[in-house]
This record gives C-alpha cells, sequence and structure tokens, in this order.
C-alpha cells in the first residue's frame, strides 16, 4: 500500500520545458507580424481553418541568390499596409478555400506577435480583399502558441480600442 504522505511528481524530460498553461483569447484579436511590419491588425480566430492566411494581391514569385521569394501586396480596407512586402516562399500547398474547393497557395514562415507570445508560423498568401478581417488564425498557430479560445468573446489580450458594447462589460 502507497505511502500516504508520499509525494507523487511527474518527472521532467531531461532537455524539455515543463509546458505553460494556455492563454485565453477572443475570436477577434489584435495581432502583429514583425517581420512583415504589420502591427496592430485585427484577426479573426479560426478554428475551421489549419493554415493562418494573410490577405495578398499583385503576388509575383522571383529568384534572389537561387532562392524562391514572392512579392505581394497586403492592402485591406482593415489594413494599414500600403508597401509591397518580399519573403523568401516557405512552402506550396493546396489549401481548401472557402467554397471548399482545393487551391495551391504560397506559403511564408514567418513570426506572429498574439496575447504576449512570439510564434513562428506558415502563413498562406491569399485574395481576402471580400473577407472581413485581412487576415485568419489557424488552428496549427494556435496549438502553437498554446491558445484557447472564447468564441463569445473579443479582443481579450489587447486594449478596449475597437472593443465592441458586448464584451467591454465582460471583462473583469
Amino acid at each position: 500500500m502507497p505511502n500516504p504522505t508520499s509525494i507523487s511528481a511527474t518527472p521532467i524530460k531531461k532537455g524539455k520545458k515543463p509546458k505553460r498553461s494556455p492563454t485565453l483569447i477572443g475570436w477577434r484579436e489584435r495581432i502583429a507580424l514583425p517581420d512583415l511590419g504589420l502591427e496592430g491588425v485585427e484577426a479573426k480566430i479560426d478554428t475551421g481553418a489549419r493554415t493562418t492566411a494573410l490577405h495578398a494581391s499583385h503576388i509575383r514569385t522571383f529568384e534572389k541568390d537561387g532562392t524562391p521569394w514572392v512579392m505581394f501586396h497586403p492592402e485591406h480596407d482593415r489594413l494599414d499596409a500600403d508597401s509591397t512586402l518580399q519573403m523568401p516562399v516557405h512552402d506550396r500547398r493546396a489549401i481548401t478555400n472557402t467554397s471548399g474547393i482545393p487551391d495551391e497557395r504560397i506559403i511564408i514562415r514567418t513570426t506572429l506577435q498574439i496575447a504576449g507570445h512570439a510564434l513562428t508560423v506558415d502563413v498562406s498568401l491569399a485574395d481576402r480583399a471580400d473577407m472581413a478581417f485581412p487576415i485568419i488564425i489557424g488552428r496549427s498557430a494556435l496549438k502553437r502558441g498554446r491558445l484557447i479560445v472564447d468564441s463569445g468573446k473579443s479582443w481579450l489580450t489587447t486594449s478596449t480600442k475597437g472593443d465592441s458594447d458586448e464584451n467591454r462589460n465582460a471583462r473583469s
């Protein structure tokens, strides 16, 4: 029979940090993509999407020092960006669009700042001009950042600027 006063602890594997607690976020949050010079971007958290997607128009690929790069313009009604951006191409993938049709997209790898965390994430470039948000944050980024979504709340990790009345009074 085990001794009731003994302490049972889960051993930590050598070289591994203990996992931090998950962070609660709303279905809308402000994020930054510092490698792209984008700050305070209104993002939709989309648990139905696997990959994060950023609005991009005028997408062109080119080679730089023998490596594939992409040039694109992220202009969107909710995004204050008027310059052309360039990033190395990380991958090309068939991603199912909102109509359920696979669409080959260029993937870039960049830093996403959300809820006080800096994450390296894959981002697909897509025409989101007709969408309400210039970027959606997909499940892969949520998993990497240990982020949990409260679908009834918005702007939980940012200031109340742009906050809706329904959420202003919900915070403690």
